[in-house]
């Protein structure tokens, strides 16, 4: 894939008008890790994405067609719309913090259709804009509620960033070659994990809040690794992986047989294959962890 191509990617951010054609339908799923079974929350006969569960452990948020909804995380009742405004170009990067009262969006402006980061209370209201440069993709918003983490493309380059929740000078935590991304706070607020493309092949990696200490987490010599989502209680780590022979490591396309991933937030068990499933983008961009630290949500897809 060319970088021209991967820009443009990650700038539409949802899935695409191309991509969609690959997915006809959705399935919004829970999953316990305890003995990986399955349960089925909704099928829907259309395109949802990026499902998070609430911190109060009722409603499962997710984006579809540049809006975002929520549903109970049991499955009952019907989607209900949560009012963004303007920001009606949301894409599959929404976090909600970490008492429950708003959602941080990444939402594409009309003026140069590049991704921005905003807040919006939970109950719906007007976005107040916190990265006022784009593209800017979010990912993390620290425990404290007082810092944002995002993957931004700055003179070229792809990179991990924070700024403050309520708006500031962004600072920089990243400079390797190679695409840097899905940063998330783990439940202390002391480490961010993300994904970086750095060695040739994307894995998973771990840093302190200030960018020092960068490690490397996973060496998967069969799978390209994405999105690292760290559990309420710190223990565990999921993240979506694809099969390397399928897709190049810079890519996260919709479309792939992938495998949502478990492993140690430690380190000391190695990554294990909690479920296999067709997806891929859309399928778990953002943390969706039950607040019990014992299930996690994702969609899968029909191709059909």
């Amino acid at each position: 894939m060319t970088r021209t191509l991967l820009t443009l990617l990650l700038i539409v951010g949802t899935v695409t008008a191309k991509a969609q054609q690959k997915y006809t339908s959705s399935r919004l799923e829970i999953i316990d890790i305890t003995n990986a079974r399955r349960t089925i929350v909704r099928d829907f006969p259309y395109v949802i994405e990026a499902p998070n569960w609430s911190k109060d452990g009722r409603w499962i948020v997710y984006n579809s067609q540049g809006k975002l909804y929520k549903i109970r995380s049991n499955g009952k009742g019907e989607p209900q719309p949560i009012n963004t405004s303007f920001a009606e170009n949301c894409n599959n990067d929404h976090v909600i913090s970490s008492k429950g009262r708003h959602i941080a969006i990444s939402h594409h402006t009309k003026e140069d259709f590049q991704s921005r980061i905003y807040i919006v209370p939970f109950a719906g209201g007007t976005p107040q804009l916190v990265t006022p440069l784009g593209p800017s993709y979010l990912h993390g918003w620290s425990p404290d509620g007082q810092e944002l983490a995002y993957c931004a493309q700055r003179n070229g380059d792809w990179n991990v960033y924070v700024i403050p929740a309520s708006g500031g000078e962004e600072r920089q935590l990243t400079t390797a070659k190679g695409l840097d991304d899905g940063p998330e706070y783990d439940p202390s607020g002391k480490h961010i994990w993300f994904n970086s493309a750095r060695t040739g092949e994307m894995q998973i990696w771990k840093m302190k809040a200030d960018g020092t200490e960068q490690t490397q987490m996973t060496r998967d010599t069969e799978r390209n690794a994405w999105f690292p989502h760290v559990s309420p209680d710190g223990k565990t780590v999921a993240y979506i992986a694809y099969h390397r022979r399928d897709i190049a490591p810079d890519q996260h396309l919709p479309g792939y047989d992938v495998d949502l991933m478990v492993m140690s937030s430690d380190g000391r068990n190695a990554p294990e294959v909690l479920a296999s499933l067709f997806g891929g983008q859309g399928s778990m961009n953002v943390n969706s962890w039950a607040p019990d630290s014992k299930r996690l949500c994702f969609v899968s897809y029909n191709n059909k």
